[in-house]
């Protein structure tokens, strides 16, 4: 088959999955192999899991990734174009129009209620997204107290980017060249290093950024972000919402509660953030920036997929990285989940009603694996029930 009708069969195949591609990265890839492995077979199941495992080795988003690899592998360069761009964009202009949306009408009361009950069932879904990857991360004691030593990093105020890169680091010294090595030395010297880099980082705190501010942020957060989608909030909320204020704890949980609510990667997060900041430039340079990475690191890495998994260099500081990007994900958890569950004014200091629409979303979510879409609109409706009714 030519090229042009390849790029056409891609960009079919592609764009038709980010439109219904609810559920997650687990349920892109899902998807993805039923699209080309047992319709199409454009490739053999094994082709396929190893490009499920490259993608766990390269920072960015594991299901666009994935769309990048099999766009390149079928139509060489322009394929990896065509299919990357045809699985982001669907999200991306439902993002775009949310975010104008939500800033149109996002603080009229009648739009309250419905965030009102959505906010519990997005600490839900990160919750389950959580459960999920530390039980895949948590593959050895070691890795667990990798994961506890960056969690103390994150809470003495330590930047996350700097966290996760000394995590892994750290973590690939001692399962590889000192695997003898006490556990209680190497954590001490871990930290200690990680103490010693932060000290001599200066983040500049700014209220309003410029474009090159906002781009230059999501481009590093694109180049440095394993594990999955999700631990993108543990970067916003650590450095847009703590350190520059360029963005709201509420806005954030909004913009996740988006993220959810459209199909495609979750990373189109980023397009309405960057709505709310910068407008419509601000979503056209911030949603490059989260993205370009992961072209740039496909077309690189894509002929050396067979090797990566057999260096234990690499898989080592996967694991650490990995492990690393989990014990983000708690702390963010945390932070997020006081915004939601107390309250600042009121006879109870918690709010009861957020607290059952959170837990009964955890259950249907890790019990039951209902999609995260239909739960964020049940939330809706329980918030609009509730707000109308007190």
């Amino acid at each position: 088959m030519n090229t042009p009708n390849r790029l056409i069969e891609l960009a079919t195949v592609f764009l038709k999955l980010g439109i219904i591609g609810f559920g997650g990265p687990a349920a892109h890839i899902a998807m993805m192999e039923d699209e080309v492995v047992t319709r199409r077979a454009w490739m053999e199941r094994s082709q396929f899991l190893d490009l499920v495992g490259a993608t766990n080795l390269i920072p960015g988003p594991n299901s666009t990734e994935m769309a990048i690899h099999i766009g390149y592998l079928y139509a060489g360069l322009p394929g990896l174009m065509i299919a990357g761009i045809c699985f982001i964009l669907p999200a991306v202009i439902i993002t775009g129009i949310l975010a104008w949306m939500y800033q149109t009408y996002g603080n009229l009361p009648q739009v309250i209620p419905l965030l009102y009950g959505i906010k519990p069932v997005v600490i839900a879904v990160i919750f389950n997204a959580l459960w999920r990857l530390g039980k895949k991360a948590v593959k050895s004691r070691k890795l667990l107290l990798i994961g506890i030593a960056v969690m103390g990093l994150c809470l003495l105020g330590i930047d996350e980017i700097v966290a996760l890169l000394m995590g892994g680091i750290v973590g690939m010294i001692w399962l590889v060249l000192l695997p003898n090595q006490p556990t209680s030395s190497m954590i001490l010297g871990g930290l200690g290093l990680n103490l010693a880099l932060a000290g001599s980082t200066v983040t500049t705190a700014t209220v309003t950024p410029n474009l090159w501010q906002l781009g230059l942020f999501f481009l590093k957060v694109g180049s440095v972000l394993f594990g999955s989608g999700y631990v993108l909030f543990a970067f916003l909320e650590g450095q847009l919402v703590g350190a520059y204020h360029w963005l709201t704890q509420q806005q954030l949980l909004d913009a996740i509660a988006v993220g959810q609510f459209t199909p495609g990667p979750v990373l189109s997060t980023s397009t309405f953030i960057g709505y709310q900041i910068l407008g419509i430039p601000g979503a056209i340079v911030a949603t490059i920036g989260i993205f370009l990475p992961s072209f740039i690191f496909v077309l690189i890495l894509n002929p050396l997929i067979p090797k990566l998994r057999q260096s234990k260099w690499t898989g080592a500081f996967l694991d650490a990285v990995n492990v690393s990007s989990v014990a983000l994900m708690v702390i963010v958890t945390l932070r997020l989940s006081q915004t939601v569950i107390f309250k600042s004014s009121g006879r109870l200091p918690i709010d009861i009603a957020a607290i059952l629409i959170t837990l009964i979303s955890a259950v249907l979510l890790v019990r039951y694996r209902l999609n995260a879409a239909w739960l964020v609109l049940g939330g809706a409706a329980i918030g609009l029930v509730i707000q109308v009714n007190s």
